[in-house]
Protein backbone atom coordinates (compact mmCIF):
# COMPACT_ATOMS: atom_id res chain seq x y z
CA UNK A 1 0.00 0.00 0.00
CA UNK A 2 3.25 2.66 0.45
CA UNK A 3 4.60 1.83 -2.25
CA UNK A 4 0.91 2.52 -4.14
CA UNK A 5 1.13 5.65 -2.52
CA UNK A 6 4.49 6.76 -3.28
CA UNK A 7 3.97 6.10 -7.11
CA UNK A 8 0.59 8.59 -6.56
CA UNK A 9 2.59 11.26 -5.04
CA UNK A 10 5.31 10.76 -7.35
CA UNK A 11 2.39 10.81 -10.50
CA UNK A 12 0.85 14.15 -8.73
CA UNK A 13 4.14 15.84 -9.13
CA UNK A 14 4.83 14.47 -12.01
CA UNK A 15 1.24 16.40 -13.66
CA UNK A 16 1.36 19.01 -11.46
CA UNK A 17 5.19 20.37 -13.72
CA UNK A 18 8.21 19.03 -11.75
CA UNK A 19 10.90 17.23 -13.33
CA UNK A 20 10.61 13.61 -13.41
CA UNK A 21 14.13 13.85 -11.41
CA UNK A 22 12.74 16.66 -8.76
CA UNK A 23 9.83 14.65 -7.95
CA UNK A 24 11.98 10.88 -7.46
CA UNK A 25 14.11 13.04 -5.57
CA UNK A 26 11.61 14.46 -3.17
CA UNK A 27 9.48 10.92 -2.76
CA UNK A 28 13.19 9.64 -1.77
CA UNK A 29 13.31 12.17 0.54
CA UNK A 30 9.92 12.04 2.19
CA UNK A 31 10.56 8.28 2.65
CA UNK A 32 14.14 8.62 4.28
CA UNK A 33 12.50 10.00 7.51
CA UNK A 34 11.00 7.18 8.10
CA UNK A 35 14.27 6.00 8.34
CA UNK A 36 15.83 8.91 10.01
CA UNK A 37 12.84 8.44 12.60
CA UNK A 38 13.32 4.76 13.40
CA UNK A 39 17.11 5.34 14.00
CA UNK A 40 16.36 8.29 16.38
CA UNK A 41 13.70 6.44 17.97
CA UNK A 42 16.13 3.54 18.71
CA UNK A 43 19.05 5.70 19.59
CA UNK A 44 16.59 7.67 22.42
CA UNK A 45 16.07 3.78 23.74
CA UNK A 46 19.60 3.47 25.04
CA UNK A 47 19.40 6.31 26.86
CA UNK A 48 15.47 6.20 28.22
CA UNK A 49 12.32 4.62 27.91
CA UNK A 50 10.68 5.22 25.11
CA UNK A 51 7.74 2.45 25.62
CA UNK A 52 4.75 4.89 25.85
CA UNK A 53 5.82 5.45 22.06
CA UNK A 54 4.14 2.22 20.87
CA UNK A 55 0.63 3.29 21.71
CA UNK A 56 1.54 6.12 19.19
CA UNK A 57 2.54 3.36 16.40
CA UNK A 58 -0.60 1.34 17.43
CA UNK A 59 -2.89 4.12 17.14
CA UNK A 60 -1.34 4.90 14.25
CA UNK A 61 -1.21 1.88 12.69
CA UNK A 62 -4.95 1.18 13.24
CA UNK A 63 -6.03 4.87 11.32
CA UNK A 64 -4.12 4.00 8.31
CA UNK A 65 -5.80 0.54 8.56
CA UNK A 66 -9.46 2.39 9.24
CA UNK A 67 -9.15 5.48 6.82
CA UNK A 68 -8.06 3.21 3.94
CA UNK A 69 -10.96 0.78 4.75
CA UNK A 70 -14.02 2.96 5.47
CA UNK A 71 -14.10 4.36 1.67
CA UNK A 72 -13.47 0.47 0.34
CA UNK A 73 -16.63 -0.17 2.53
CA UNK A 74 -19.00 2.35 1.19
CA UNK A 75 -18.30 1.30 -2.03
CA UNK A 76 -18.80 -1.97 -2.01
CA UNK A 77 -22.50 -3.14 -1.66
CA UNK A 78 -21.34 -6.73 -0.46
CA UNK A 79 -22.37 -7.43 3.15
CA UNK A 80 -20.24 -10.48 3.17
CA UNK A 81 -16.91 -8.53 2.11
CA UNK A 82 -18.26 -5.33 4.45
CA UNK A 83 -18.57 -8.32 7.27
CA UNK A 84 -14.84 -9.73 6.10
CA UNK A 85 -12.97 -6.47 5.74
CA UNK A 86 -14.26 -5.18 9.94
CA UNK A 87 -13.46 -8.98 10.67
CA UNK A 88 -9.99 -8.27 9.67
CA UNK A 89 -9.72 -5.00 11.31
CA UNK A 90 -10.93 -6.44 14.44
CA UNK A 91 -8.73 -9.54 14.27
CA UNK A 92 -5.61 -6.82 13.96
CA UNK A 93 -7.14 -4.91 17.08
CA UNK A 94 -7.35 -8.00 19.14
CA UNK A 95 -3.93 -8.96 17.80
CA UNK A 96 -2.36 -5.95 18.85
CA UNK A 97 -3.94 -6.33 22.58
CA UNK A 98 -2.65 -10.02 22.71
CA UNK A 99 0.64 -8.65 22.34
CA UNK A 100 0.25 -6.60 24.75
CA UNK A 101 -0.69 -8.86 27.06
CA UNK A 102 1.80 -11.13 26.25
CA UNK A 103 4.58 -8.82 26.69
CA UNK A 104 3.49 -7.36 30.06
CA UNK A 105 3.78 -11.14 31.69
Amino acid sequence: MKCRRRLGDFAVLVHGGWEKRRALLLNLLSALTFLVGGLLAYGASLSFDVSFLLPFAAGNFIYIAASDLIPEVKEDRDWRMNLLHLACLAAGVALLYLIRVALES
